[in-house]
């Protein structure tokens, strides 16, 4: 049994992680012997499957379920089916909830069990000459079933069709094709399994005489100037978040309006639940605001007829936007739909598309049991900021860096921007985890360069949708006397430290005036992170200090301007981080530049200038980016608070 257990972890996790053969943690598997049916959890994925990933069922319990008599009513039946196979499992007490297919596999007479969708199969399957095709291109080896309702009609269905099979043929099929679904293979054992679906694939990609063009294409970033608009439309109750792709594949769809019209209605089961019967199709219009007034006009239209917001809006030309509750969610609608992009595709070489008929799909969406398998994408992240999207600048070390992950364990979606690629790819790398894979991307900027910033804010926005958040974090420090700073380091710390938060919050207010502008309820922030320097004169630091009490008043006009907006502005003034490389560096950190600069008295070595700061600090400790965290949370959660420059220096600077 353990042999055999491994084996259908081995395969469930080859195809599970092949998207060519599951999307979004589709299908299920199972091994059985004469008593006991080990079988998916609903929850598991077969990608990461083991062997607590499945559920061992007693067979005798789900022999017995072939003679009850169930409800008429498709949704009370339904639960009394999901009754009788918890019933049935052996061990009550583990809390699983077996495969929604569980009923299938136990009625497929084979010891191996593997249900997919793969692309290109349901290409085939998903084509209005399904049936036809079939039997050309594997005659009585496979069974094929018209579209049956998932669940206890496919059992009893597939259990009646395999005895017809048997009397007629003398054997049992080791493929079963489902219309509109995908395909169930069977075997003595995993090896023939892999073969049977290598030569299912191979034999339907040989009908198909193109390559499909997948290559990605940049979303259009002029979309930056009307997703906000959509995502705070659609974030009635909570905020959304929108994640954009593009590819040749959608050209060739949106190049032609009977293309298009192909992608009307439902193919699959997954379709339907991760993306809803079908997408909405905004095209762009002369300008942004143009485009904005069309888009409610459609959703107006979308929400009469579909009872729902979309999750997928098509803008041809531009890009696929998927809308989510939550990150996660919305990177498997946008998985799920390039799937369906693909089966659209590869349907028109058996006939064109075959759409899942609207009682079929109604069913689907009221069905307890796909709610619940979407409802496992909603555990997401958790915080005090969850679905915020925030843009910190200088993310990459220091301070920044510890912004972005204090953000990342609060539930933000963070985008990590920074001059110095390399350290940016460094840190998103390690950071990751953090983000579950869906939180957090890095992008390129040069805070000083308008252009740079104004490309930095669309491609932001085309990250998650929008911002909420702005921490314009980057700095730089050259510290010296009258007599020591050189003009270029005067110019260069002001170029960065003052004009660069300026042009930060330009370019970063205009998606959030747009949120504000579709819905009120969006209250955005951006915070400059100062410092004590801001505060007070720093001796042979004054060209630093100066640019921090120049971005107080920034800070202070920028508050005033944007408040119609729905914009706080804050500053954050830290004491001395001295574990970060501003400090800490040993060639150009602070405590080294301080020595030189002789900015402590008597000191000889970079321990006495250490020691020095540290004691003028009533905390006895220097400042920490998760200090800083905590401010950036207070202040975000703070609406009745603006043009403030809050100290966080441990009680060396009191506010007076």
């Amino acid at each position: 049994m353990k042999a055999a257990l491994s084996e259908i972890e081995r395969i469930s996790r080859k195809f599970g992680a092949d998207p060519a053969y599951a999307i979004a943690g589709g299908g299920n598997s199972s091994w059985k012997d004469s008593e006991t049916l080990y079988v998916k959890a609903s929850g598991a994925f077969l990608a990461t499957i083991d062997s607590g990933g499945f559920v061992a069922l007693d067979r005798r319990l789900l022999d017995s379920m072939s003679d009850r008599s169930y409800s008429p009513d498709p949704e009370m039946r339904e639960l009394q089916v999901k009754s009788d196979l918890l019933r049935s499992r052996i061990h009550p007490e583990l809390n699983q909830r077996p495969s929604v297919e569980a009923s299938v596999h136990h009625v497929i007479p084979w010891s191996f069990v593997l249900h997919l969708h793969p692309t290109s199969i349901n290409g085939l399957l998903c084509s209005a000459r399904a049936e036809e095709m079939t039997k050309e291109l594997f005659g009585d080896s496979v069974l094929f079933l018209r579209y049956i309702t998932p669940g206890y009609v496919l059992y009893k269905a597939v259990g009646d069709a395999l005895a017809r099979f048997f009397n007629e043929h003398g054997h049992y099929p080791k493929v079963l094709f489902l219309q509109n679904h995908g395909v169930f293979a069977g075997a003595d054992t995993a090896a023939e399994i892999e073969q049977i679906y290598e030569r299912l694939d191979n034999k339907v990609r040989s009908c198909i005489a193109e390559s499909i063009a997948e290559n990605s294409i940049a979303a259009d970033p002029e979309l930056s100037g009307i997703l906000p608009a959509i995502r705070a439309l659609l974030s009635i109750g909570s905020r959304k978040i929108l994640r954009v792709r593009n590819s040749e594949l959608l050209q060739w769809f949106g190049a032609d309006p009977d293309r298009l019209a192909s992608l009307a209605g439902p193919f699959t089961p997954d379709g339907i639940v991760y993306c809803n019967r079908r997408a909405l199709v905004l095209r762009r219009t002369a300008d942004a605001e143009s485009t904005i007034a069309t888009f409610i006009d459609l959703l107006d239209v979308y929400r009469t007829e579909d009872g729902q917001d979309p999750r997928i809006i098509l803008i041809p030309g531009s890009g696929i936007v998927a809308v989510g509750d939550n990150a996660k969610e919305a990177e498997t609608a946008l998985e799920v739909y390039e799937d369906v992009l693909r089966i659209a595709w590869y349907s028109q070489y058996f006939g064109g598309h075959r759409h899942m008929d609207p009682p079929d799909a109604d069913f689907i969406v009221k069905w307890e049991v796909e709610a619940y398998r979407k409802s496992l994408l909603q555990g997401g992240a958790k915080g005090r900021a969850c679905n915020r999207i925030a843009i910190v600048t200088g993310g990459a070390q220091g301070f920044g860096r510890g912004i972005v992950e204090g953000l990342l364990k609060e539930g933000v979606c963070v985008i990590l921007a920074d001059i110095n690629m390399d350290k940016a790819n460094e840190a998103v790398d390690q950071l990751m985890n953090l983000s579950e894979g869906h939180r957090l991307t890095c992008l390129g900027v040069d805070v000083s360069d308008g252009p740079s910033v104004h490309s930095c804010m669309q491609q932001a926005v085309l990250s998650y949708g929008g911002v909420d958040l702005l921490v314009s974090n980057a700095g730089v420090l050259r510290a010296g006397g009258l007599d020591e700073l050189e003009e270029g380091d005067f110019d260069l710390l002001t170029k960065v430290n003052y004009k660069g938060f300026y042009l930060c919050a330009r370019h970063f207010s205009i998606p959030m005036v747009l949120q504000h502008r579709y819905n009120q309820d969006f209250i955005s922030d951006i915070v400059q992170i100062n410092s004590k320097s801001g505060l007070q004169g720093s001796n042979k630091n004054f060209a630093y200090a100066g640019t921090k009490f120049g971005a107080i008043g920034l800070v202070q006009s920028f508050a005033l301007e944007l408040v119609p907006f729905g914009i706080k502005v804050n500053a954050i003034c830290p004491g001395n981080y001295f574990e970060g490389p501003l400090w800490s560096d040993p060639d150009q950190g602070l405590f080294v530049q301080y020595l030189r600069a002789g900015k402590v008295p008597g000191a000889v070595d970079i321990a006495d200038v250490r020691r020095y700061y540290e004691n003028r600090v009533p905390m006895g400790r220097g400042c920490t980016p998760s200090d800083v965290v905590v401010a950036i949370l207070y202040l975000m959660e703070q609406e009745y608070e603006t043009g403030q420059a809050l100290p966080v220096t441990g009680g060396q600077i009191m506010i007076h």
